[in-house]
């Protein structure tokens, strides 16, 4: 009968399988061994060998310093099948690795080690520090007042221009970032608006894009039988004096006045563009239509904004030749100090942008014929230097991005298929050249435009956007990543991506310092801003005092201006906190857009139980951008 468990030897019936084995216990490894004079019994058991005929007991223990343990196989055939089982189970755990290896991953909304809901609103707050026109009594921002309420009125034609954003640091309000900043924040409420519900935000949110769209809506004189189309591309002094000989380079002006816009007295003259400034018409058709969706359930707005860019479009596009088409930096008059700061490369962009929207606006498939026509064409345009980049001048990654979105969601074949596919591919490649990209500052910040000697966090912002917003996208579709010309992604790697470019801008960095005012312990004190450097005292301040006593002070600014995204640091992490080194100080509405973006695409999604989610909260809206499209 076999001994109880434990026992160090079980009893067999048959003479062959009499002997016991004999295990001994290293004194080492302290394993379980076949005694060296059992291993030919055990290969013999699985004919292995032939059989020996020596006593075990007769060959003395080389391990005479362990103790030695008898085990007996009561059942070969027993003993071979658990042997059979225990291998099958590890290939079977194996085979599940790999499986799990391949498979999407659960999505466990990776996310930066910083307080994004925190971070979020403070980049919101700067928009409303922004804010020109009569200035709103429930504004966060206590340093600010009604100013610019005149503007408009100082031409032969009086026009209200009145509202709308001071760009950056100076008192200029440029139309063309204007209508990219109300582009881009209004993609990211059609996208994320349950994050932004859920943090409290999208009322805040709703009201900086709406300001902007209002203003947008002024900008834009439909033709009649007088006249033809007419943009206002510029409210501000028009001066080509600036830090010129001349004797009338003191002529306070937008820019070499250092005054709060409150205090501003001098005369602020516009800039015009007709039909011809293609890419201002094709940016604010961008903005009016992406903001028609934000406000889709106030019918009469919503309308307004659609109508809108459609009188536009038709008028600056559709009815324009070709020729005639181009930038509106190109004529002084348009331009204005826009040449300066924002001097568009090319139009081509901006009218497939703008055709883009609008489509996704009305469901009109005349202009995503438009756009998906004419995008090969505007990809051939590209400057180099902003190839695989998204700002204020050029749109086409982020068109790519938004094709490829209506592929994977609501794919409308023919005649789409080509250009739909050609903007996956290159949505893919633009994945790709985040990923592997060689040109990073050593602290980990990508150089999208090593050119310029600067990283530019403008650009990181938006590549953390396109990149967690394609993640989500790839994650609808319970795909683990992608890939392009050899090389692969997974979604794990666009979110880390992701993140790390919002991480150092929020203070991962080589210099510690976050380059978002008023997040964390360490920010930039002197930024290039003329409300923020000068005190909100009560007290009126001319050009003069703002430059002798503010403007080149070593003195930090009086006045927080929370949520402000600096330019950023050099291509080695470095970063001069001057108030006059404004290619390191100064911040914009542009820049503070994709910020935004990236900050709500990064975001923890709200709370849902799995049962309304499938498991797939993501707290991104899939089917609400094709609202109008049957």
């Amino acid at each position: 009968m076999p001994s109880s468990l434990g026992s160090h030897t079980v009893s067999h019936t048959s003479a062959t399988d009499s002997e016991p084995v004999r295990f001994v216990h290293t004194s080492e490894a302290r394993r379980l061994l076949p005694s060296a004079s059992r291993w030919n019994s055990i290969e013999i058991d699985f004919n292995l060998l032939p059989q020996s005929t020596m006593a075990n007991d007769s060959i003395p223990s080389q391990y005479s310093k362990s103790y030695q343990y008898n085990l007996v196989i009561t059942d070969k055939k027993y003993f071979k099948r658990c042997l059979y089982i225990s291998v099958s189970t590890v290939f079977l755990i194996l085979a599940l690795l790999l499986l799990l290896h391949f498979l999407p991953s659960e999505h466990h909304h990776d996310r930066p080690s910083k307080n994004l809901t925190l971070a979020l609103n403070q980049a919101l707050t700067f928009f409303d520090a922004q804010k020109s026109g009569v200035y709103p009594n429930n504004s966060p921002v206590k340093f600010r007042a009604s100013s610019g309420l005149q503007d408009g009125n100082s031409g032969s034609k009086p026009v209200n221009l009145e509202g709308g954003f001071y760009d950056s640091g100076n008192n200029i309000k440029f139309s063309f970032p204007t209508a990219y900043t109300v582009t881009l924040l209004s993609w990211s409420v059609i996208e994320y608006h349950d994050k932004y519900a859920d943090i409290g935000e999208l009322d805040h949110v709703k009201d900086i894009i709406k300001w902007g769209s209002d203003y947008l809506l002024k900008l834009f004189v439909p033709p009649n039988t007088t006249s033809d189309t007419i943009l206002y591309s510029q409210a501000s002094l028009m001066n080509n004096f600036i830090g010129s000989a001349n004797s009338d380079a003191k002529v306070p002006n937008d820019i070499n006045c250092w005054q709060r816009p409150e205090d501003m007295n001098y005369k602020r003259t516009v800039s015009f563009c007709d039909n011809t400034a293609s890419d201002l018409a094709g940016e604010i058709v961008a903005a009016l239509s992406a903001a028609s969706l934000v406000f889709k359930e106030n019918n009469v707005y919503s309308g307004e904004l659609v109508t809108a860019a459609e009188k536009l479009f038709e008028s600056a596009i559709t009815k324009l030749d070709t020729a005639r088409q181009g930038t509106y930096t190109k004529v002084d008059a348009c331009g204005g100090e826009a040449i300066n700061f924002y001097n568009s490369s090319g139009h081509q962009d901006e009218l497939v942008w703008g055709g883009t929207w609008l489509f996704f606006a009305t469901g009109d498939n005349s202009y995503l014929g438009y756009a998906t026509e004419e995008f090969d064409y505007a990809v051939g345009n590209e400057t180099s230097a902003d190839k695989g980049v998204f700002y204020w001048n050029n749109k086409l990654t982020a068109n790519a991005v938004l094709l490829t979105r209506l592929q994977f969601f609501h794919d409308l074949g023919f005649p789409y298929e080509a250009s739909l596919g050609a903007s996956s591919d290159m949505t893919d490649s633009l994945m790709c050249s985040y990923l592997s990209s060689q040109k990073m500052t050593p602290g980990g910040l990508i150089i999208q435009r090593p050119n310029l000697g600067a990283a530019r966090l403008e650009y990181a912002a938006t590549a953390s956007f396109l990149s967690k917003l394609y993640s989500d996208y790839l994650y609808l579709l319970r795909s683990s990543g992608r890939s392009c010309r050899g090389f692969g992604f997974s979604l794990d790697m666009l979110r880390n991506f992701s993140t790390s470019q919002v991480n150092y801008i929020l203070g991962d960095n080589p210099m510690k310092m976050s380059y978002m005012v008023g997040f964390g312990d360490k920010f930039p004190s002197q930024v290039h801003h003329r409300s923020a450097s000068i005190p909100w005292d009560g007290q009126y301040y001319s050009c003069k005092d703002g430059e002798d006593r503010w403007q080149y002070s070593k003195d930090p600014n009086p006045n927080l201006l929370l949520g402000a995204m600096v330019a950023g640091p050099d291509q080695f992490d470095k970063f001069i906190d001057q108030r006059d080194k404004q290619e390191f100080t100064e911040p914009s509405i542009s820049s503070n857009a994709g910020l935004v973006a990236a900050l709500i695409a990064l975001h923890a999604p709200p709370y849902l139980p799995s049962s309304k989610t499938k498991g797939m909260n993501l707290g991104i809206d899939q089917m609400g951008i094709f609202a109008k499209i049957l």
